[in-house]
């Protein structure tokens, strides 16, 4: 292997804000190894290619989990042809599948490829003359993390997979090249083996924006906790039946058919150890710095907006330094008639989510006494006490008075506040006007907000409009990973494992008295379900549903619906919103059904190998169902 001639595939995305654009790994002439790892130059622009070869979670038409599931939602008109929309459809399939990161295709890339190069770059650094041993090390143990993320990426999609432990070489023969799927719990521990390797040479913090979205230690220790926690969740945790036969022609159990309870606890473990090393790297939940020119109210939204959209704050663990740009352009919502008139606007959120968040009591809305579930469609007029949220002396319907301040930060609708975009103070503050021939409303059959509810949270308040045909982006590293992901998890892992306790409840709590929420217990006690928090069952569904509130519209929910096998409850149900068509309050609350064919079958919760590829390697088995 040591002079093996390899053609390097450069496919450079600009990863890092801030850096040089990474251009071809090698000066002139043939590529080889020699010329690709003879300084510390080329092996960093090698370094920059593993890194490049991570899928984009900002990229929102072009990342399964953003579109892709059951939360965000889109103007179809015209794009029928995109991976994102056929998979929200359900129109998954075996012979060329969506976002195939296996093969590549279909707006997914080939993660193998990527792997391939971790492992070229991990063999092949010790070379670099001019690059000192610790440089050495701690690029290594970079690229080992890449390695184990990218292994772990494509079992959270495929399940059992090979496991590219260094690469074959030229004269492999047949019997080598058609490699077998790996048990599931075998794909884990060895992610586990890689970033247990790496750990002791990374860095428990970056120490400037610049290397922003490099490995360190606590990004490392949060992906492991995160592969334990999919081992031990039902998808992979003896949960599906229907796995109780899926083996290889070798006779290997591929998936466990039996649950471990075990394995709650080793992943209770990691994630605290990933808390840890978070807290020890300088992470904290965000809290806005408050302005005493704002009130409590809005002061409170803007830590719940910026613990997102602030550039490197102190809650993300790993911030993805792609651009935010089109995230939100096609987020933001048309607040001026002269506004541009472009795809602003079209992602949305689905009436489910919006009914999704809690009261103001902390609690669901079917199971707050309080409040008028039976009429949450009934309109009503807003009045002075309201003015923080809705517009005052305005119309709209209950479901959006008296929710969590969650709600009001991240989710915008009709006669709601728009904060931010060039009117930062409250008396100035943009109001959302969806129906027809409002501002905000259906500017052409391409051009319009299908749901009538807009995507807050993906906006950060200091991006505007500029007029004509551009927008003003304030950018973002988008969250991967924030610390809150991890307290949720741990809250979780220690439920499974051992059910309700003080310390679950303590790190649920957490989360909630950041977004303005009383403690599990005191809330439910409120509620028409008292008893819900003392039970593992209650308690493991209202640690799922804070884990939705809390990480919608970062592309959790379509990963947990599927760890958690509770996907074909959700992705079944109708996608539903406002009649976005019409112009008055009575007509436009009328709910329409956006889409009803969808159904999301057991076979779905693993994704299929192409069926060509199968027939060539026949030592790959397929998924079950396809």
């Amino acid at each position: 292997m040591r002079h093996l001639k390899v053609i390097i595939l450069i496919t450079v995305t600009l990863l890092y804000a801030g850096c040089s654009d990474y251009l071809d790994i090698v000066p002139e002439g043939v590529p080889t190894l020699d010329n690709a790892f003879s300084n510390r130059s080329n092996a960093e622009k090698f370094l920059f290619t593993c890194y490049s070869r991570l899928p984009n979670p900002a990229s929102d038409w072009h990342y399964p989990a953003m579109v892709g599931g059951d939360e965000i939602w889109w103007d179809f008109d015209g794009y029928t042809n995109y991976p994102s929309f056929n998979l929200a459809h359900g129109y998954q399939n075996a012979n060329d599948p969506l976002f195939n990161f296996w093969d590549g295709g279909q707006d997914g890339k080939n993660i193998f490829v990527g792997i391939r190069d971790c492992n070229i770059f991990i063999e092949n650094i010790h070379r670099p003359h001019d690059l000192d041993d610790y440089q050495k090390r701690l690029w290594a143990a970079e690229v080992k993390v890449l390695k184990a993320y990218m292994h772990y990426f494509l079992m959270t999609l495929y399940g059992p997979i090979p496991l590219i432990k260094e690469n074959l070489p030229v004269n492999a023969s047949p019997d080598q090249v058609r490699m077998y799927r790996e048990p599931i719990d075998d794909v884990v521990n060895y992610i586990v083996q890689l970033i247990d390797e790496a750990a002791p040479d990374l860095p428990e913090f970056l120490v400037t924006q610049i290397d922003g979205g490099r490995i360190n230690r606590p990004i490392a220790l949060a992906i492991k906790a995160k592969a334990l926690v999919w081992a031990a969740s039902p998808l992979f945790n003896g949960g599906n039946p229907e796995y109780a036969q899926f083996k290889d022609n070798k006779g290997r159990q591929l998936i466990p058919s039996t649950r471990d309870n075990s394995k709650w606890e080793r992943a209770a473990t990691a994630i605290k150890e990933a808390i840890d090393a978070a807290h020890t790297g300088k992470h904290a939940l965000y809290t806005f710095p408050a302005d005493p020119n704002l009130s409590d109210t809005t002061n409170l939204k803007y830590t719940l907006r910026y613990a997102v959209t602030q550039r490197y704050n102190s809650e993300i663990v790993w911030p993805d330094t792609h651009s935010t740009w089109d995230l939100q352009h096609r987020s933001m919502p048309l607040l001026q008639m002269e506004n541009y008139n472009g795809r602003a606007h079209e992602n949305c959120a689905t009436l489910k989510i919006a009914e999704q968040f809690y009261t103001d009591k902390g609690i669901p809305v079917d199971e707050d006494p309080t409040w008028d579930y039976a009429n949450r469609y009934v309109m009503q007029k807003a009045g002075a006490d309201h003015r923080y949220y809705i517009q005052e002396d305005e119309t709209t319907v209950k479901l959006h008075f008296n929710r969590e301040p969650r709600f009001h930060a991240w989710v915008g609708f009709d006669r709601g506040i728009f904060e931010g975009a060039g009117r930062l103070l409250e008396n100035q503050s943009f109001y959302l006007q969806l129906r027809q021939g409002e501002a905000g409303g259906m500017r052409s059959s391409y051009e319009h907000n299908v749901t009538g509810y807009q995507l807050k949270k993906l906006v950060n308040p200091k991006s505007l409009f500029a007029g004509g045909n551009s927008m003003t982006e304030e950018p973002y590293t988008f969250p991967l990973i924030r610390l809150s992901d991890l307290y949720l998890l741990y809250a979780e892992a220690l439920n499974e494992a051992n059910g309700p306790s003080p310390e679950v409840y303590r790190w649920i709590d957490t989360v909630r008295n950041r977004a303005g929420l009383k403690g599990v217990v005191e809330s439910w006690a409120q509620s028409t379900r008292t008893d819900k928090p003392a039970n593992q069952t209650g308690l493991r569904d209202i640690i799922q549903r804070e884990r939705l509130i809390e990480l919608c519209f970062e592309g959790q929910r379509f990963w947990d619906l599927r760890r958690w096998m509770l996907a074909h409850i959700y992705l079944s149900q109708p996608v539903q919103g406002w009649s976005y068509r019409q112009d008055t309050p009575e007509t436009y609350y009328v709910i329409q059904q956006i889409w009803t064919k969808r159904r999301f079958l057991m076979r779905d919760y693993l994704w299929p190998l192409k069926t060509s590829s199968v027939i060539v390697n026949s030592n790959l088995k397929q998924n079950p169902g396809w």
